[in-house]
């Protein structure tokens, strides 16, 4: 090795080691002493009964400001709190969209949604399907639950490993190995309440660690203005109101893919819903008729469980506050290294890595302060994984294996714990694939699209569309699953043949010397130092699709990722209203008015007075129209 090239590895490694004091590991072993700590509390010391209620729904006595911010926690991952900034760092503000569409989300999860499971008096959202169509549907969709756990809870773990092994030169596997263990741990262990009340400690963690970032990064960069004017002449701040579906983000793929990713997520996704139902009935409901909704005062619906309402209220709150700062976290970044961008320079590899490269640089001094951003990021991704691995055991006993076996509450609690620590093995294998993703943020999107557009059709069709059977719901998902992997897969194909490129928004290195970014500066001046540039195309260069703009002729192949769960769930649609004709639902059949939304509810045609018991004569058979439940799975049954 040249004298040069050990300069420059010399440099590589005071950067990406990034000198994790003895306090920083102080602080991250306090962080995961506390979760497990809370793990062997409820799991040997704490007073309940061995059943499947107490495990799984904490007996629905879970207090509702916990379970608010165990929401908050458990879907702000680690990939959220490392990829989002550098989304936002590589392409700009838009992703504050999806951010924002958050506002639209809470209304009408509290408006539409929440009422029609709370009505059915539903523990498990998928139980809905089934009510409301068949148990086929049923078990299509927690099919696609459960490999969609698959796929994404190794990226869970993975990331923060990645961010431990940046700031510690520690083996990415070994960490991957100690972290997961612990989250299991305490998971198998504790239940539904250790994850909520961990999900509370790790909660103020992540909400002390956006807000050091900002205000630290936003004071080094010379203050609020300095960011703003930095991000405005960088492009960051250029809003793109575009109705070209292929440009990587715009205000309206933003808002409409997070409107459905947030009311997907804590409406429809079992992680939440389980956690929801954990809360105790509300019997003096009344006296309330008004609370806080994000930043205005909302009415709402008189529903006996006022807590689920206030909780999801407080939940979006929370998103928008940590999301919010983790967005702007990306813009800072950018403000703080505009002009010497360290991706150029070769000293980070990939935006993905840049956050803890960041951190170090604004708190390295500080001790104590990069321990609690890596406790941070390793606390997003255990809320997030512990909450996974718990509706996971919960989903695949109760549809997979309590039908085959002779169900006792213990067995029932053994086999669950069994299922935790199965599940978490694989996420330090599957360690070993993500490791070779380029985009966290892009592979996460795109491996949900395949089949949540889906998920989250079949459930509005339920709510919506009355006249809709089984058959058209089952076909209509395998319609849109099946139509979504096919233009998914086209669409790699069209990426790695080069005609969709995704090159950030140019940041250069011209800056450096001014800005007295010393070890840039060396890591440029060495001679060995390769640059990395964004390539320019050439002026015969084939059409291409780009994150900004497209010269190729429109294809359904181009549309962003970020389009593919809208996409998905309009297939469900597009399918199921003119298949519901072909197959159509008998017009005699009485509809129960609780499957549907409140607003369907006053299209349905209307029923004949229902006779209660005390109203029959005595002896009196009920009508044999009245007596007979239907069965051709429309969960139209008669309400007594």
């Amino acid at each position: 090795m040249t004298n040069g090239d050990s300069e420059l590895a010399s440099t590589v490694a005071t950067v990406e080691t990034l000198q994790f004091s003895s306090m920083d590991y102080v602080v991250f072993t306090l962080m995961l002493s506390a979760s497990a700590g809370i793990g062997v509390y409820f799991g040997f010391f704490s007073k309940a009964k061995n059943t499947t209620e107490e495990y799984l729904q904490g007996g629905k006595k879970m207090p509702t400001f916990p379970v608010a911010i165990s929401l908050v926690s458990s879907q702000l991952s680690g990939v959220a709190m490392m990829t989002i900034p550098a989304e936002t760092y590589s392409f700009g503000f838009n992703m504050i969209f999806v951010v924002l569409s958050m506002i639209l989300a809470v209304p009408i999860l509290i408006y539409v949604i929440v009422p029609v499971f709370y009505e059915n008096n539903l523990s498990n959202c998928y139980e809905y399907l089934e009510i409301r169509f068949n148990k086929r549907t049923r078990q299509l969709i927690t099919l696609t639950f459960i490999l969609n756990q698959f796929l994404i809870l190794p990226v869970f773990m993975f990331v923060p490993s990645l961010a431990f092994s940046q700031v510690t030169g520690f083996n990415i596997h070994l960490i991957n190995i100690v972290v997961s263990s612990v989250c299991v741990f305490y998971t198998m262990l504790g239940g539904i309440k250790a994850v909520v009340w961990t999900d509370v400690v790790q909660g103020a963690v992540m909400l002390l660690s956006v807000l050091l970032v900002a205000f630290l990064g936003t004071a080094n960069t010379g203050g609020l203005s300095t960011v703003l004017q930095n991000a405005s002449e960088g492009g960051r701040l250029d809003f793109n109101f575009s109705l070209d579906p292929r440009l990587r983000i715009t205000f309206w793929c933003g808002m409409g893919s997070g409107l459905l990713m947030w009311t997907s997520k804590l409406g429809m996704d079992q992680s939440c819903v389980q956690r929801v139902v954990s809360m105790p009935s509300y019997a003096h409901a009344k006296r309330y008729n008004r609370l806080l909704l994000l930043f205005f005062i909302v009415r709402v619906p008189m529903y006996p469980n006022l807590y689920i309402y206030r909780c999801l209220a407080m939940a979006g709150f929370g998103f928008l506050l940590i999301m919010s700062f983790t967005c702007f976290a990306g813009i800072i970044m950018f403000a703080y290294y505009y002009g010497c961008d360290p991706i150029t320079a070769g000293l980070v590899s990939k935006p993905d890595k840049l956050m803890p490269f960041f951190i170090q640089d604004i708190m390295g001094h500080l001790t104590g302060m990069p321990g609690i951003f890596i406790s941070c990021v390793f606390s997003a991704s255990l809320s997030s994984l512990s909450a996974h691995l718990n509706s996971f055991a919960g989903v695949v006993y109760f549809d997979y294996i309590k039908p085959r076996i002779r169900h006792t509450e213990a067995r029932a609690n053994g086999i669950m714990k069994l299922v935790i620590v199965a599940m978490g093995a694989y996420c330090i294998v599957g360690g070993f694939m993500v490791q070779n993703f380029n985009s966290i943020i892009q592979t996460t999107w795109t491996i949900t699209g395949i089949n949540m557009g889906a998920v989250i059709g079949v459930f509005l069709l339920g709510m919506f569309v009355p006249r809709c059977n089984a058959k058209v719901a089952v076909t209509g998902i395998a319609f849109s699953v099946l139509t979504m992997l096919w233009i998914i897969f086209q669409g790699q194909l069209n990426f790695k043949n080069g005609l969709i490129r995704y090159d950030p928004l140019p940041n250069g290195l011209d800056q450096c010397e001014a800005r007295d970014f010393q070890v840039i500066l060396n890591a440029i001046n060495n001679n060995s130092t390769q640059i990395v540039t964004t390539p320019v195309p050439a002026v015969d260069a084939p059409p291409m699709t780009t994150a900004f703009g497209s010269d190729r002729d429109f294809s359904i192949y181009d549309i962003s990722f970020y389009w593919y769960k809208v996409v998905g769930a309009l297939l469900v649609f597009a399918w199921a209203i003119p298949m519901s004709y072909v197959w159509p639902t008998p017009k005699d059949e009485k509809q129960n008015p609780k499957l549907y939304s409140p607003f369907v509810r006053k299209w349905l045609n209307p029923e004949g007075p229902v006779l209660e018991l005390e109203d029959l004569p005595l002896k009196a058979p009920l009508p044999e129209d009245e007596a007979k439940p239907a069965e051709n799975g429309t969960g139209t049954v008669r309400e007594a």
